[in-house]
């Protein structure tokens, strides 16, 4: 039982700012008469994310619990589904602020010239890699020759498992079968014969394990030496990193504050993302805690991180045989809190 709810106030932070900033203005006047000093202007932004990933759930709590107001926000909450390339344009084009996704679904379509900088990220996890034991898929090698099934041929769960099969000493393109099928029937798939393995996000995989028979788990993104690394990032617009830095450092410190805030009240995050979602919220509760919300690097550690991706990217081909590792690192990267 996770003690540390407990301590967790009654007033949301949001009720808190507001509370504050009334007894400031009282007091103020009750100080200076009527030379009361107004707050500045809260900045309108409008962040983009998918409301069906847990792993997000910075970009709620962070709305809920007043955090993007602490740091001079009002944020506007985009839920977006389309594909990536889309998504950043939209952030490029300046349709939406900033966004927040994975990493290994981003660094492909940067690297065809987005004006997008990633400035800052959440949390590492989310993208695990299940096998059928009743086709003796025990083990990333015994996965030579099998069918491995994804939701999207251009999921992260496809370009990073790739990564870990080349490590494992597999050719994923020839060795293994990739096989795409709609998300909730990816357990049926492997009940039917038709795909041994299944390479997918939770929730949704969490709960295909748990009504799919003889599925074990082969690995992660957190797997080995990805332990310590991140997930899912923030990007902003390059537009507003060069005119309006500190928009693009509170945005940073928001989502830094709410991961910080997920490690350590779980229950109330998943009470929080649970109107976005249908699982229940031991559900949530149970993939938040698989989740490295304390892991959020910023700076030149996002910097190195993006470049360490982007070597495993180019080893699998999704980025193109000329592209410098650290280059690129350094031009999709924004260093917004130094």
């Amino acid at each position: 039982m996770n003690t540390t709810n407990t301590l967790l106030p009654a007033w949301s932070r949001r009720q808190l700012l507001r509370g504050a900033g009334a007894a400031g203005v009282i007091g103020a006047a009750g100080l200076a008469g009527r030379h009361v000093l107004a707050a500045p202007p809260l900045r309108e932004v409008k962040l983009a994310w998918n409301a069906n990933a847990v792993c997000l759930s910075a970009a709620p709590v962070a709305l809920e619990r007043g955090i993007f107001e602490k740091h001079g926000l009002k944020v506007e909450l985009v839920n977006f589904s389309g594909s990536t390339d889309q998504l950043l344009e939209s952030i490029a084009t300046g349709k939406a602020d900033a966004g927040v996704g994975m990493i290994h679904r981003w660094l492909k379509p940067l690297e065809s010239g987005f004006d997008v900088k990633l400035v800052g990220s959440s949390h590492g996890g989310c993208v695990r890699l299940v096998g059928a034991e009743a086709a003796g898929v025990t083990s990333l090698k015994a996965l030579k020759g099998k069918t491995i099934a994804v939701s999207d041929l251009n999921s992260p769960g496809k370009n990073f498992f790739s990564i870990l099969l080349v490590k494992a000493g597999l050719n994923p393109e020839q060795d293994v079968t990739w096989r795409q099928f709609p998300g909730d029937m990816l357990g049926v798939a492997v009940e039917k014969g038709e795909a041994h393995a299944i390479a997918d996000g939770d929730p949704n995989l969490f709960l295909i394990q748990r009504r799919t028979k003889g599925l074990v788990d082969l690995a992660s993104n957190l797997s080995g030496e990805y332990a310590s690394k991140t997930c899912c990032v923030l990007g902003v617009s390059g537009k507003l990193v060069r005119n309006e830095k500190h928009v693009a450092a509170a945005l940073a410190r928001s989502i830094n504050e709410a991961s910080d805030f997920i490690a350590n009240y779980p229950n109330e995050t998943a009470k929080i993302f649970s109107p976005y979602s249908k699982a229940s919220l031991e559900d949530l509760r149970a993939v938040l805690g698989t989740l490295t919300h304390k892991h959020h690097p910023d700076g030149q550690a996002l910097r190195q991180e993006i470049e360490f991706y982007a070597r495993d990217f180019k080893l699998v081909g999704v980025l193109k045989p000329g592209t410098d590792p650290a280059r690129f690192a350094a031009h999709v990267h924004g260093d917004v809190l130094s």
